[in-house]
């Protein structure tokens, strides 16, 4: 919100300083934004004449001018290049120490071509205000001599900007913010009753109401005879210096008055109007330009005012370019109205309009101003345009906006903090246009005033939808105690400074405050910080695919369609990260880049519901490398990722086993599922089945794995002592199994980790061999177990006992034999 210190000064009697005021605002909640004091960068810029001018004795382009400052400096001379510089006319004389605002050069005496120069005269560009620069600036020489030229170019009234908050439409009006500071002790605020303007006839059009939702209340008349053109120049400064652009009179009142008292109003041109009738009512899908050009389609959310012929305004937000008012306009009719908030919120978003109108009406505008701001508009045109005012043509009635609240004076100190005492703050509330219903010793009764739209009632449609009656009427009754109370604290408050608030810490329920993320969201960036730092790329992929992709991943229970799709191709909520992972590898496959890696930590949905899953997918080959050469990845490097993930989340490694049960979507023989204990999936990996890659046009292979995170158990939080290195070395042992081909290594390791879990500390395969040289359909698995002795070193005896029992293991788990 944008206004003069002059305009301001139109509401507000006071003497007091800019500074002084733009504290002021920020203090009582309206922020200053800043302040653009026009004045302040013409300083040293004064009225002159020129007496004399001279051609100058070296330089067939220069003039030796004498100019009057009508200072004590008297006249002085000054060397001037313009074409116009010559005697007997008024000229703006920058003096020395002026800082030219268009370039930042200091203005100082000196010499032009050995003839001396105490100052320069200036153009119209050189001040920035224009781009006239043929020649200086010429002023009648009547004018001042000695007069800053900025007041008399009336640039000396600063443009001070704030920021309103949403709650606070009526300081979208000069009136409102004047009547703030009054009441903030800044000055009076000055009365605002505009006599009413006597009626010449009846209105040529009349108002007609079919969507009293959307529009309760509206006036208009008619004003005949008017002669529109060019604004006077105080009415185009002030819209000028507040960022709009003059148009012609009729138009410029109306935004002088939106600005001026908060009150939007519109204008049209009765001889462009078809019928004597304008209605308000719901759109029906008619087309029309609006003023500033542009052509929207209404539909039936929309407010609107039409004529005989259609669609004429999409009201409370822009007029139509066919009935709005030029310089040919002899005949305005005047539009003053109340609209539904909601409604031209959502209109003004939908078709994407955003006007100074709409700002006011989506926040609430004065429901008692409309028979005075059009009494006000309907002067402002007669003194500036002429004419004669019909009488007032209105539908719909004046909402009931009139309500009350009470504010218990305990409440400040026990709400608001500070205690004030309570004939401050019925005096604060007296100032800010509350009207005293009743008072004792220990509250106030306040009627509130009609522009006060922020301490309205909660509706009872505001209310939770699960409430039963007597619950919803218990809130409805403490909501209207409660909420305009707190209103009323606030605007005590805010007159009487919030930095005057002594800061006061929130109380503390706990010493260690408690975690801020729970386990699964800790697991879920564990997660994404591991995968990231392993070198894959993390996507955020769709969680829809098209049906056919969710076949080929198992996915097509028709408990995962969805009704209404935002397109037809993602129609099937997805089984597996794995599946939209897989477009995106393909898309980039197709682009060039087959080896990306990427990563998602998402929902996966099936029947029993939805649950977070970490899936990777990678594709090609490995990087080529001067140590080894490039190999086609495998489901050995899935596992190695999986593992990775799973150690880094904090599962003991000991306790997972590895089958050969994967999803069909995998290449059987080349992938798992990682389990910990018989039931609990934590995962699967491998390759991904060659028919699902030849379908989607996957790099081959292509390999992926999945970490069920809610399966992830927690670490277990045992208070452990501290480890202790045993003082006997380790020692190692080789076996070579033979067994059945087939064999699950991973079990062979278990068993034999098993066998005596107080000396075997680590059991790893090194060696898998099948040859010639083996009976018929065995396999020899080369095993390393590592013991270590913690009380005294085995003796041979004892590691020739282990070792038994270790081939004995091996045997009774899946019947390997010592080689």
């Amino acid at each position: 919100m944008k206004f003069t210190l002059s305009w301001l000064k139109d509401h507000l009697d006071t003497d007091a300083s800019l500074s002084r005021i733009a504290e002021t605002l920020t203090v009582i909640g309206l922020e200053l934004e800043g302040i653009e004091d026009r004045a302040a960068a013409l300083t040293g810029f004064n009225i002159a004449r020129i007496v004399s001018a001279e051609q100058h004795p070296n330089a067939d382009r220069l003039r030796v001018c004498q100019v009057e400052t009508g200072t004590e400096r008297g006249t002085i001379q000054v060397v001037c290049g313009a074409p116009n510089a010559r005697a007997g006319i008024g000229v703006v004389l920058a003096t020395p120490g002026a800082v030219v605002p268009t370039n930042g050069m200091v203005i100082k005496e000196g010499e032009i071509r050995s003839v001396a120069s105490m100052g320069m005269m200036c153009s119209a560009r050189e001040l920035g205000l224009g781009d006239e620069h043929d020649g200086i600036i010429e002023l009648s020489p009547d004018l001042p001599l000695g007069t800053p030229y900025a007041a008399l170019a009336g640039l000396d009234d600063p443009v001070i900007e704030i920021s309103v908050t949403p709650n606070r439409g009526d300081a979208l009006g000069v009136r409102g913010i004047a009547r703030d500071l009054a009441a903030a002790g800044l000055g009076r605020l000055k009365p605002f009753q505009p006599v009413p303007v006597a009626a010449s006839a009846s209105s040529a059009i009349h108002w007609a109401i079919e969507d009293r939702e959307a529009c309760p209340f509206i006036l208009g008349r008619t004003i005949r005879g008017v002669r529109n053109g060019p604004s006077p120049d105080w009415l185009a400064a002030r819209l000028k210096a507040i960022g709009l652009r003059p148009i012609n009179t009729l138009v410029d009142i109306t935004n002088y008055v939106c600005f001026d008292l908060g009150r939007p109003l519109h204008v049209f041109d009765v001889a462009r109007v078809q019928g004597d009738t304008l209605t308000v009512r719901r759109g029906a899908g008619e087309s029309f330009r609006t003023l500033n050009g542009k052509d929207i389609t209404v539909t039936a959310e929309d407010c609107v005012i039409a004529d005989a012929t259609g669609v004429e305004s999409l009201a409370g937000i822009t007029g139509g370019e066919r009935t709005g008012c030029t310089e040919t306009t002899t005949d305005v009719f005047i539009e003053c109205a109340l609209f539904d908030p909601v409604r031209i919120a959502r209109s003004g978003r939908y078709h994407q309009i955003s006007t100074d109108a709409r700002q006011r009406f989506e926040r609430g505008v004065d429901q008692a101003l409309l028979p005075a701001a059009l009494e006000a508009a309907t002067a402002m045109i007669l003194s500036l345009c002429g004419g004669e005012a019909s009488a007032i043509t209105s539908a719909g009635v004046e909402p009931s906006w009139q309500r009350d609240a009470t504010l218990r004076f305990a409440r400040l100190e026990q709400l608001g903090g500070l205690a004030v005492p309570p004939d401050e703050a019925v005096g604060a509330l007296e100032r800010l246009g509350f009207g005293i219903l009743s008072r004792n010793a220990e509250h106030v009764t306040v009627s509130v005033p009609s522009w006060r739209n922020d301490m309205a009632v909660r509706s009872p449609l505001d209310l939770p939808s699960t409430c039963d009656a007597a619950r919803a009427a218990t809130l409805a009754e403490a909501a209207a105690e409660a909420e305009p109370e707190a209103e009323l604290i606030e605007e005590v408050l805010r007159l009487r400074g919030m930095d005057a608030i002594p800061a006061c810490s929130l109380p503390v329920d706990h010493a260690v405050p408690a975690a801020s993320l729970s386990p699964r969201q800790t697991r879920a960036a564990l997660a994404r910080r591991e995968l990231a730092a392993s070198g894959l790329m993390e996507c955020v992929t769709f969680s829809f695919v098209a049906h056919e992709v969710a076949a080929r991943f198992g996915g097509t229970e028709e408990s995962l369609r969805l009704l209404n799709p935002i397109a037809s191709d993602l129609d099937q909520l997805r089984p597996t990260p794995v599946a939209t992972l897989a477009l995106a590898l393909a898309r980039n496959a197709a682009r060039g880049l087959p080896e990306a890696a990427l990563f998602e930590v998402g929902p996966a949905f099936s029947a029993n519901g939805q649950s977070q899953v970490a899936a990777a997918i990678l594709g090609g080959m490995t990087p080529r490398h001067w140590l080894e050469p490039a190999r086609s990845l495998d489901a050995m490097d899935a596992k190695g990722y999986l593992f990775s993930l799973l150690s880094a989340l904090g599962v003991p490694m000991d306790s997972l086993s590895v089958t050969a049960d994967a999803p069909g979507w995998y290449h059987p023989g080349r992938s798992g599922v990682v389990r910990q204990g018989p039931k609990t999936v934590l995962g699967t990996f491998g390759e991904l089945h060659p028919a699902l890659i030849e379908a989607m046009d996957l790099p081959s292979p292509t390999i992926a794995f999945e970490l069920f995170l809610e399966a992830v158990p927690e670490p277990k939080r045992r208070r452990r002592a501290a480890p202790t290195l045993p003082p006997f070395q380790p020692l190692t042992r080789d076996f070579a199994f033979l067994a059945q081909r087939g064999t699950s290594a991973d079990a062979l390791l278990r068993a034999i980790r098993g066998a005596d879990r107080t000396l075997i500390t680590r059991v790893s395969l090194f060696d898998v061999y099948d040859g010639d040289k083996l009976p018929e359909g065995m396999i020899s698995l080369g095993v390393e177990v590592t013991l270590q002795p913690l009380e005294r070193s085995l003796t041979d005896a004892e590691i020739e006992a282990i070792s038994a029992k270790i081939v004995a293991a091996a045997g009774k788990a899946v019947g390997a034999t010592l080689r």
